[in-house]
């Protein structure tokens, strides 16, 4: 990993200001600029109740011949707002556009926050204004673009890495949101992906739409998927690589230098979920497939009980087979191994169908810490996958019952 976020790939600006959409004294809105055209790939909520920025951007993506800037708001979802929230979407546009000097479907537009209202877009508009008179490629703009975008976020969340193709050096850095509404079914966040690598098209999407299930779709906090799940990555080519247009080995480079920054933004997103104590990970290994293992390790990480358990750091690992048990996989529960870990600590606790004999006090400090694993091992085949989340507390609840006061 390197520092940085949006900016830190060649020919990226980006900006983050206070607008008031919902928020006194905070930045609420954010940019993302290339200087040149990019290729653009998008992944979007499953939910049947789509915000109207997600309808835009997926046409955009889809059908748009490139894409060069994002503009995001907080603090109001322009979700379940009809014609008018979808009229904002293109307002919005069209004004980035015309600052900008580029095509109003080169621009798209996200928004997260309070559902059911609607957007005041005269705010939204001077909101534009700010922001393309801010914009930099520094990485202070990136951080003010990454501050921008939270909701109850306690932290912004960015991450980038370097690697060479071709003798290039080439860099992919992001950003992303969410801390409550976040149940993964395609991925639960707003999330923007930077990278100067020349790729096309087709190849970006497909490299995006399959990390995703292994990084974005692999995280819990609540149990509730949102309607304005978006994950945009933008290609600009200005590394002066090799175009890569087939799954070769810069492909590969490209697929684990994207999987990293998703990764490491997805974690950063579960260990932030509301009310948040600990990162809870469940690893499953040994399993008799991939998606079985993504099923074990995700019921796990979702079971409230389980969640509560990890709050309380208590030992009850009954519940951690019991939600395993329900995850829709067959398998010996006399088979499996069971290991409270964290940091370079790990403890057995069950195996042989039955309890081992550990203790209690150390089995607490380990569950007291602020990142936990729970290891499961299956004994049934090579596969394996993460899923991460985290506790549950009593501060989500208090949250969530104030959340539009």
């Amino acid at each position: 990993m390197t520092e940085g976020g949006v900016t830190a790939a060649q020919g990226f600006e980006a900006a983050g200001v206070e607008a008031a959409i919902k928020y006194e004294n905070r930045k609420d809105m954010a940019i993302v600029y290339s200087r040149v055209p990019c290729r653009a790939a998008g992944v979007f909520t499953s939910n049947v109740v789509k915000a109207a920025p997600v309808l835009w951007d997926r046409e955009v993506v889809a059908h748009s011949p490139y894409v060069q800037a994002a503009v995001v708001n907080t603090g109001i979802a322009n979700a379940a707002t009809g014609r008018q929230g979808y009229a904002y979407c293109r307002q919005t546009a069209e004004k980035t556009a015309e600052l900008l000097g580029i095509p109003v479907d080169a621009v798209l537009v996200g928004s997260t926050g309070v559902i059911g209202n609607q957007l005041p877009i005269e705010r939204i508009l001077a909101g534009v204004e700010k922001l393309a008179a801010a914009k930099t490629d520094t990485a202070a703009a990136a951080s003010d673009a990454a501050e921008a975008i939270m909701t109850t976020d306690t932290v912004s969340k960015q991450a980038a890495v370097q690697f060479e193709i071709g003798g290039r050096t080439v860099t992919v850095g992001g950003m992303s949101k969410g801390a409550g509404m976040i149940h993964p079914n395609m991925c639960t966040m707003l999330g923007f992906i930077t990278t100067d690598i020349a790729i096309s098209r087709e190849l970006l999407q497909e490299a995006l739409r399959e990390d995703v299930a292994d990084t974005f779709n692999m995280i819990s906090v609540d149990g509730d998927t949102s309607t304005n799940d978006t994950l945009v990555v933008l290609a600009n080519g200005l590394a002066g690589n090799p175009e890569i247009t087939e799954k070769n080995e810069d492909y590969d480079r490209f697929r684990q230098a994207l999987n990293c920054v998703n990764t490491a933004l997805a974690k950063k997103m579960a260990g932030d979920g509301e009310g948040a104590t600990a990162l809870f990970e469940t690893k499953v290994i040994h399993a008799a497939t991939k998606q079985d293992a993504r099923r074990l390790s995700r019921s796990v990480i979702s079971s409230n009980l389980c969640k509560a358990a990890i709050y309380g750091h208590d030992a009850n690992f009954g519940r951690f087979l019991c939600a395993l048990g329900y995850a829709g996989v067959d398998f010996d529960p006399e088979k499996i191994e069971l290991y409270f870990e964290s940091g370079e600590k790990s403890m057995l606790i069950y195996r042989d169908g039955a309890a081992v004999d550990y203790s209690e006090e150390e089995a607490t400090a380990i569950l007291s810490s602020p990142e936990v694993r729970v290891l499961v091992d299956m004994h049934m085949g090579d596969a394996e996958a993460a899923a991460w989340g985290c506790d549950l507390s009593y501060d989500y609840v208090k949250i969530n019952a104030d959340y539009r006061s």
